[in-house]
């Protein structure tokens, strides 16, 4: 296993590791495929314009394919800590948070600083008060490892706050497709900087494909800049299985939140029955 435990009758709940198969398109291609050069370092042409179209206002140039959501958010922090800026090169990080984040933060030169969830959920009025000596905010909703998906009511008062202060927003929605109370909100702003990637959707996570769209192009530019300094261009067999994921129907993911929500049911019911205080994964 990548993280946990291992083993004969274990069942690891140590990532976020989908069992169920990806789309058949996906690996379809694998006889016929031939092309092994390197690639864009920006990501290839035809899966920026699929994911362009999933996104409003956008073009191709808004999107860097990373390796895996892990890289859009490392290059992202270490090209905002070079950027000049009245304020001090500190990250808001809300608690819990997903175990890298600090690691992240504290590698790209930043401090990061942490307002605490109540019931799972960001508390606007904290926030409010530690965000304006910070640089960036990073929001997970879908959140890993709360389950929990913020309200919309915040995080449009978010939009409006970070706005106004000119501070980075990095969102890591990885798991926007696997909610079971609404639908994903895209939050919006001249400095959000939106992460993602295919492991969760489409059950692609070994093949280590996942992007970052912001319409602050300078800042993408800054990205590929690091980008080509450092790990060159993403698997390119993996964008092509990640091109070919992109024309699969929801339909597909429905059937596949369908299963997750059963299971979720279960083990909350479990869970719940055995006297355990916990929250609902949304």
């Amino acid at each position: 296993m990548f993280i946990g435990v291992s083993g004969k009758d274990i069942i690891s709940f140590g990532s976020g590791q989908p069992d169920l198969p990806p789309p058949e398109r996906v690996y379809k291609i694998l006889p016929k495929y031939r092309y092994f050069k390197y690639g864009l370092i920006q990501g290839q042409q035809d899966l920026r314009e699929a994911l362009a179209e999933q996104y409003p206002r956008s073009k191709s140039e808004n999107f860097v394919i990373t390796n895996g959501a892990s890289e859009a958010l490392d290059l992202t922090l270490r090209v905002i800590a070079l950027i000049k800026s009245k304020k001090k090169n500190k990250v808001l990080l809300p608690r819990p948070y997903y175990y890298t984040y600090p690691y992240l933060v504290e590698h790209a030169g930043m401090k990061p600083v942490y307002t605490d969830l109540i019931n799972g959920r960001i508390d606007f009025n904290d926030l409010k008060k530690k965000i304006k000596d910070c640089k960036v905010l990073i929001i997970n909703s879908p959140s890993n490892p709360t389950g929990r998906v913020e309200s919309m009511e915040t995080l449009k008062l978010i939009e409006k706050l970070v706005a106004k202060l000119g501070t980075y927003v990095l969102s890591d929605e990885v798991y926007k497709d696997l909610i079971y109370i609404r639908e994903n909100y895209l939050i919006k702003g001249p400095h959000v900087v939106t992460i993602n990637s295919f492991s969760k959707t489409y059950a692609m996570c070994g093949l280590r494909v996942g992007y970052l769209w912001s319409l602050d192009q300078k800042l993408v530019n800054n990205v590929i800049e690091m980008k080509t300094r450092t790990s060159m261009n993403t698997n390119i067999l993996g964008q092509a299985m990640a091109f070919e994921a992109t024309k699969t129907p929801r339909s597909f993911i429905d059937k596949q939140v369908k299963i997750w929500r059963q299971r979720r049911d279960l083990i909350f019911g479990g869970l719940s029955s055995m006297g355990l205080d916990l929250w609902k994964p949304e």
